[in-house]
């Protein structure tokens, strides 16, 4: 009786941990991008404090996600590095960590709480799904990740828009996190819509929404870019649902269009430098110059914010090269190049291996969104395609592939069991036959 009720505790436990810690992660990933702006301009207080409070967020969840994790195991650490994304994400820890020796970021000391903050996130999902099922932990992890992004797409809708129009702060949060943000959680809308029937239409509508609200024209292009490939690609949407969407879009855009051509206006005449494409080949000029300097090893990690002169008449400090492949050859030299080859080489080459259908035509879709978006922006730290994000899709897709292949091998092995069956009844009712007429003399 003792040993039932331990099972029924451990159950529920289980059951507990797989629905509501992904959550919790999930909405913290996308809600803390905004932390910052909220503790300055809501509780007036010093930008370093929002900072210092999504890292000690982090390190909490890093601690709760361990306390929940002791004694589950359902997908073993050692399966997880087998899969080629992931121990290229390693990799990129264990180099980015190393550089933090050379790197000539502006203080060491942060850059170092930086560094573990982002193996933190990696540590948090990597953990989540050894404890707990692939599907559970990922679906509720991208509907923690949906809720963040609507909140704090609530916040920037209240708060005061830039002076370009655009939402966000001019000082805090720019439009283009926003938008990412709100394009990325789309995207797992999106998969849990197809693949899980959820009801997720109206919060997917208002992520679009707030997307082409940023006017954040790299995230939008590349948004437009991954949803094309998905519409013209996958045959198991039909034709009247594509006609849907288009007229959805042509409609949002019609409503939003006076706001489009004021921000024209101010762009063309007003705008930021940086912002303009001038600016950011501007930018890309300085960081190529800078980075085939130390073309082997690179400036280290975080080694640009605060670093980097300010660019133009308006004093612009880039975090970033705001090129994804730029900002590797800059920060770890050759060795960033052939990490960036690696680690979307690897990502890409485990989808194709995916049987051919919508979901395969999903992610790549979806892979074809974050590369296409870090042609023109990145992030100071971490990839496009977050070490998080790479965890969690390479151990999803390596999922649903052994599924479908054991889904296979058990239909053939009944296939083969039904053949050799009717063989064997044949056989029997021809040796009757054959033995009839002898039995009748």
């Amino acid at each position: 009786m003792s040993l039932s009720l331990g099972s029924l505790r451990d159950e529920r436990r289980y059951k507990s941990q797989t629905a509501e810690m992904p959550f919790a992660v999930g909405f913290y990933l996308a809600f803390r991008i905004i932390t910052v702006l909220v503790s300055v301009r809501i509780f007036g207080a010093d930008p370093r404090t929002g900072s210092e409070i999504n890292v000690a967020l982090d390190f909490l969840l890093l601690l709760a996600t361990a306390f929940c994790s002791i004694g589950q195991v359902q997908y073993p650490f050692r399966e997880m590095t087998k899969l080629p994304g992931i121990r290229w994400a390693l990799l990129f820890l264990g180099f980015s960590c190393f550089s933090l020796l050379w790197s000539s970021t502006a203080s060491l000391p942060d850059s170092v709480v930086y560094w573990c903050a982002m193996a933190a996130d990696f540590a948090i999902v990597a953990m989540l799904l050894r404890a707990g099922s692939v599907n559970g932990v990922s679906d509720s992890l991208m509907k923690g990740f949906i809720w963040g992004a609507l909140a704090m797409a609530v916040i920037a809708w209240i708060m005061p828009a830039e002076s370009d129009l655009r939402l966000g702060d001019d000082e805090l949060l720019g439009p283009n996190q926003i938008g990412y943000t709100c394009a990325f959680a789309f995207f797992f809308a999106q998969y849990l819509i197809r693949e899980k029937g959820e009801k997720l239409r109206l919060p997917a509508f208002a992520l679009a929404v707030t997307l082409l609200r940023t006017l954040s024209k790299t995230t939008i292009a590349a948004f437009l870019v991954g949803e094309g490939f998905l519409l013209l690609t996958d045959k198991s949407i039909s034709r009247r649902y594509k006609i849907l969407i288009s007229l959805a879009t042509v409609s949002v855009v019609a409503a939003f269009w006076s706001l489009l051509t004021s921000y024209y206006v101010v762009y063309t005449n007003a705008g930021n430098q940086s912002e303009t494409l001038s600016g950011r080949f501007g930018i890309w000029a300085y960081f190529l110059a800078e980075a085939v300097q130390q073309p082997w090893i690179g400036h280290g990690f975080d080694s640009a914010w605060k670093v980097i002169p300010p660019f133009g008449p308006d004093q612009f400090e880039a975090a970033h090269a705001h090129n994804e492949l730029l900002q590797l050859f800059y920060a770890y030299g050759v060795a960033g190049f052939c990490m960036f080859i690696g680690i979307y080489g690897s990502v890409y080459r485990h989808i194709r291996r995916l049987a051919p259908g919508p979901l395969k035509t999903f992610f790549l879709s979806f892979l074809l969104f974050v590369f296409v978006r870090g042609i023109a922006d990145t992030d100071r730290f971490d990839l496009s395609l977050p070490l998080w994000a790479i965890v969690l899709v390479s151990v999803l897709v390596e999922h649903v592939r052994t599924t479908t292949e054991e889904s296979s091998d058990i239909s053939l092995a009944r296939r083969f069991h039904l053949a050799t069956k009717a063989q064997s009844i044949s056989m029997i009712t021809a040796r009757s036959v054959e033995d009839a007429p002898t039995q009748l003399i």
